[in-house]
């Protein structure tokens, strides 16, 4: 007789996790947004220090690196929510928020975590269609908010189609969501986003609107994703005392917190890193393009390409072909996310690498295509 399972994990859907990690060296990984950069060395040896110390529990409140934030962003430590990656603090969002008979609205195409958080709670998820531009449609958005609505994700820049929306129409659509409703903006590649001007840009918001969180990450520009260390910062500290309350105590481990600590001392390199990686978005834009290939306009450290459209248009065409180039392309040594386990099919997602893991790709697509 087979274990009995709750529903919910029914409803719950399978991350899209990318393959290939087993394939050996000579692979360009451009399937997971990472940072092609290695942490720095003195992240390192923070990290290394911290090793000894791993037979006690870490420091339970984040202390340290709570008040590194602060004083990096001027937001007070309580109003701080820290987490095992930002999922953890959306996961975490959504067992505080929802519940059978509340809703959650978000754009879609978004991120692919976005979808667990109704499963898992029974709330009901309305997800609202991309515009012509792969942008979200705020004022569509802003319609679907209900009395029974609580909660709302903006992904800015939006993962996966690479688009960003003005601090200007996110403001104006703050002014239209009711102050009940927890608004969560997504902000895990907002350092790539010159568009938006910095990495300080959106802290005003949260001075007029307490409902507002900015969802961030090390995982990308810091380049600590294998340590998974997210960060919430609240326009209300009672965010971060539910998120808490619902999560297992230590849900950040010790050596990923020095190392985090440590990598927020080094914003000049950060810097530099996020000028080499859009020089090389650009380089890689211009080859895709070359291609006379389709890409969404992009703020982020990846790019959204759409693929070549077959003489009916089908979608059985979209998704025969996407598999097809997605296969050629890891058999040349090439990961990048096919569309359709991110929302939508006829389209790659693709992260950008080094210079030579750039043209590795755009020279395996050109061979596919």
């Amino acid at each position: 007789m087979a274990i009995e399972f709750a529903a919910r994990i029914r409803r719950i859907p399978v991350y899209p996790v990318a393959a290939g990690y087993d394939l050996g060296d000579d692979v360009a990984m451009l399937a997971s947004n990472e940072s092609p950069f290695g942490p720095l060395p003195a992240v390192i040896e923070a990290a290394q220090r911290a090793v000894p110390g791993v037979n006690r529990y870490p420091d339970p409140s984040y202390s340290a690196l709570r008040r590194a934030l602060s004083d990096r962003y001027g937001v007070p430590p309580e109003r701080i929510a820290l987490g095992n990656g930002s999922c953890d603090i959306l996961l975490a969002a959504g067992e505080a928020l929802l519940e059978p008979g509340a809703e959650i609205v978000y754009a879609w195409p978004s991120f692919s975590v976005y979808p667990h958080l109704a499963a898992a709670s029974g709330a009901r998820a309305i997800e609202v269609p991309l515009d012509a531009f792969e942008r979200h449609d705020l004022d569509a958005i802003a319609a679907e908010v209900t009395v029974a609505t609580r909660l709302v994700l903006v992904c800015n820049p939006n993962n996966p189609t690479s688009t960003v929306l003005p601090l200007e129409e996110i403001e104006a659509f703050l002014e239209r969501i009711p102050r009940h409703v927890c608004v969560i903006l997504d902000e895990a590649y907002c350092e790539f986003a010159l568009s938006l001007g910095d990495s300080y840009a959106s802290l005003g918001l949260l001075g007029r609107w307490p409902n507002l969180v900015l969802l961030r990450t090390f995982s990308k520009v810091y380049g600590l994703a294998g340590l998974r260390v997210g960060y919430a910062l609240c326009g209300d500290e009672s965010f971060r005392e539910a998120v808490d309350q619902v999560r297992q105590p230590f849900h950040v481990s010790a050596v990923a917190q020095a190392a985090a600590v440590e990598a927020l001392r080094h914003q000049d390199a950060v810097e530099d890193r996020v000028t080499r990686t859009i020089a090389n978005r650009l380089a890689l834009e211009e080859g895709i393009r070359g291609l006379g290939l389709w890409h969404a306009d992009s703020d982020a450290n990846f790019l959204w390409v759409r693929l070549p459209a077959g003489e009916d248009g089908a979608q059985a065409h979209f998704e025969a072909e996407e598999a097809a180039v997605a296969r050629g392309l890891a058999e040349r040594g090439v990961l990048v996310r096919a569309g359709v386990s991110l929302g939508r099919a006829g389209a790659l997602r693709v992260t950008v690498g080094t210079e030579q893991e750039n043209a590795r790709f755009v020279a395996a697509l050109a061979e596919l295509l």
